[in-house]
């Protein structure tokens, strides 16, 4: 059985007293027997994070990491400084980074090794355009970027779906859309690992992910979970999207 993973990804928000007061609303509403879940703050909030979530069944992630341990590289951040504070995930790959920041497909698992090199677990996100999509291609799409997974090892690592048309519009895949996407994946995930590490790779949906969406594409076979943006910035909302995983319980 694969256990449901859902993370916050905070993106360029939230403030030293917002995460505290985030995190104390959150902590005692994520049950024991709920899906795991992790929070991805800016990097100047994680000192913050961290000591709120102390002992706590609630992960801090960041959202990225650098491929170098250490060096002349102004304004990033290694693994390893990471892996430090306590955080035990990052986020890599994400569509914004590569639109804005020129991420590809081979820097993204550069990242990636990197983190895991350093101990850290990773969200490794891809997904098709909305001119992708338009012309058929999302499979092709898909196949192609989860080529750049290989060199991982599969049990500290979740891959994120996120059809990038879907990201901040306040659009989504259908539940049949991800289903197809996350099966595919899967399916690749098989050819890439072998059976076994396939069937334990959790597979997360992302792209507006809104409490009024959540159940209906956690419930797909092949959907694991969650990688929630803006919706995740409300302790509440996330809450209600930790929730809606089939068979989690709130805390007490």
């Amino acid at each position: 059985m694969r256990r449901a993973l859902v993370c916050a990804n905070w993106k360029m928000n939230g403030t030293v007293a917002s995460v505290q007061a985030y995190l104390e609303a959150l902590i005692p509403r994520v049950g024991e027997n709920g899906p795991e879940v992790v929070v991805c703050p800016p990097f100047t909030l994680l000192p913050a994070a961290l000591l709120v979530a102390s002992g706590s069944r609630v992960a801090i992630g960041a959202q990225n990491c650098h491929w170098e341990a250490k060096g002349a590289v102004t304004g990033e951040v290694a693994a390893p400084m990471l892996a430090e504070l306590g955080v035990t995930w990052t986020i890599v790959g994400h569509s914004e980074r590569r639109q804005y920041f020129a991420e590809t497909d081979a820097s993204a698992a550069a990242r990636a090794l990197a983190a895991q090199r350093a101990g850290l677990s990773v969200i490794f996100c891809l997904g098709e355009t909305l001119a992708q999509r338009d012309d058929g291609e999302t499979l092709a799409v898909l196949e192609r970027q989860s080529t750049s997974l290989g060199g991982l090892d599969p049990d500290r690592l979740a891959v994120a779906y996120e059809p990038v048309w879907a990201i901040g519009t306040g659009r989504n895949a259908t539940p049949e859309q991800a289903q197809e996407a996350h099966a595919a994946l899967r399916r690749r995930a098989g050819e890439l690992f072998g059976q076994a590490a396939a069937g334990r790779l959790r597979i997360l949906y992302g792209g507006s992910v809104k409490p009024e969406n959540a159940a209906a594409l956690l419930t797909q076979e092949d959907v694991d979970g969650a990688l929630v943006g803006g919706a995740s910035l409300d302790a509440e909302g996330f809450c209600a999207i930790i929730h809606a995983v089939p068979g989690s319980r709130p805390g007490t």
